[in-house]
């Protein structure tokens, strides 16, 4: 237990995070079109894919952070969720609907 306790902080991919990354990846690439669109195809799409995965509709809190990153941690995390969300926004300029379910979100 207390080697798993220790290696939480070391080397895990916390999901939540990727949201200030992707923030700073596009403004130190321009914030252009394309940048964006680069971004979602990097960043974006393989976190999409992840919402068929571990807790359906949800992203998990943690990932190893070696290939093939595999889901730890809770299944449900709702920082997590929502920074994906709110990469969406970034990435596509869309508003978000009043009522739609996340899932519907990031269609």
């Amino acid at each position: 237990m207390r080697a798993r306790d220790s290696a939480y902080h070391q080397g895990t991919a916390w999901a939540w995070l990727l949201g200030a990354f992707v923030d700073a990846w596009v403004r130190v690439w321009g914030g252009t079109s394309e940048s964006k669109r680069e971004a979602r195809r990097r960043y974006l799409e393989p976190l999409r894919r992840h919402l068929a995965e571990a807790g359906l509709g949800h992203v998990s809190e943690i990932a190893d952070g070696d290939p093939p990153h595999s889901p730890r941690g809770c299944p449900f995390q709702a920082w997590s969720l929502g920074e994906l969300i709110r990469i969406e926004e970034l990435l596509a300029g869309a508003q978000v609907e009043a009522g739609a379910t996340a899932v519907e979100r990031l269609r």
